[in-house]
């Protein structure tokens, strides 16, 4: 076996797309009014749930845990990626790449098992709504999100260790823009089955497997949908279900595209467009989609807006 010829790395350049300059600005307009969006909305939301007490439900839990998530998700690169859209440096150090692949792995998965468990709470309000208090306790609300964090934080980890200790040749040039380990592993230059074996194992764990138990309890919510005696009552619970279920093929649909298709050595624009759609404008949705059209949320916004204004 031929000694690998390995080359200490410090940084990293991020080509990103900037072999299409007008593109750039454009996107640099559009993602910054997605993340403003995402960051406003779901920072509302986390702020109505907590200080409105009508709102300390199990739902409302998992709704602000999935908007915290979706900030800090978007916040692992989308600030970086605006400033590389307006600037011809766009290098990143060994140690950020590291860091912000961690970050993203690990919060993109959660967001993964979170929205299984959020389609399991919805299954036991509306298919077991007189149990639905005794199943769904605070502690076991507290448990599943801690370890939806937990597990997916120590997997993350595992895999970015194993992924920055493989031996890097040539030119440091990663054709994404982001520290995104699929297009990291593209430059390794020694054997990296291990770290594509651990990713397909947890791609096929947190994509298919959660994709599959959110259309089961969906199923089986439509199926109690259909007997509410009330027309009106059935066609805004479709509405809403067929709007949950929308963002969610969005999300994992463009995900397992990344994650669970064949490898290829050579990257594709196709990569970063379908990040931005998994990573930028799924959660500037879910705010929307989730909460904001929801009357409760509503009436509570409302409330807390009038309370601070009465204060002032």
């Amino acid at each position: 076996m031929e000694p690998v010829n390995r080359t200490e790395v410090s940084e990293f350049f991020l080509k990103g797309f900037s072999g299409y300059p007008a593109l750039e600005h454009l996107l640099f307009l559009l993602c910054s009014a997605m993340y403003l969006v995402t960051l406003l909305g779901n920072a509302a939301i986390v702020t109505v749930s907590v200080l409105d007490v009508r709102l300390h439900t199990p739902m409302y839990f998992f709704l602000g845990n999935l908007s915290i998530l979706d900030i800090c998700y978007t916040s692992t690169f989308v600030p970086l990626m605006l400033v590389h859209l307006l600037s011809a440096q766009k290098t990143i150090s060994f140690i950020g790449c590291a860091i912000q692949m961690c970050l993203s792995l690990s919060t993109g998965s959660t967001e993964c098992l979170l929205l299984a468990i959020m389609a399991y709470d919805r299954y036991l309000a509306i298919c077991r709504p007189l149990r639905y208090p005794v199943l769904m306790r605070h502690q076991l609300c507290l448990l599943l999100a801690g370890a939806a964090w937990l597990l997916c934080l120590f997997k993350s980890v595992t895999e970015t260790v194993i992924a920055m200790r493989q031996p890097f040749c040539g030119h440091h040039i990663i054709s994404h823009f982001t520290c995104e380990i699929l297009a990291v592993l593209k430059l390794a230059c020694g054997d990296t089955s291990v770290s594509e074996a651990l990713l397909l194992m947890g791609a096929i764990l947190l994509l298919p497997v959660p994709l599959a138990f959110i259309c089961l309890s969906y199923t089986l919510i439509l199926a109690t949908i259909l007997r509410v005696p009330s027309a009106a009552g059935r066609r805004k619970a479709f509405s809403t279900c067929s709007a949950h279920l929308a963002v969610v093929l969005l999300f994992y649909g463009t995900v397992i595209f990344m994650y669970m298709k064949p490898k290829s050595k050579k990257a594709h624009i196709s990569d970063e467009v379908f990040t931005v759609l998994y990573a930028v404008v799924t959660p500037m949705l879910n705010p929307v989609i989730y909460s904001l059209r929801n009357k409760e949320v509503k009436e509570a916004a409302g409330k807390v807006w009038d309370r601070r204004r009465t204060s002032t």
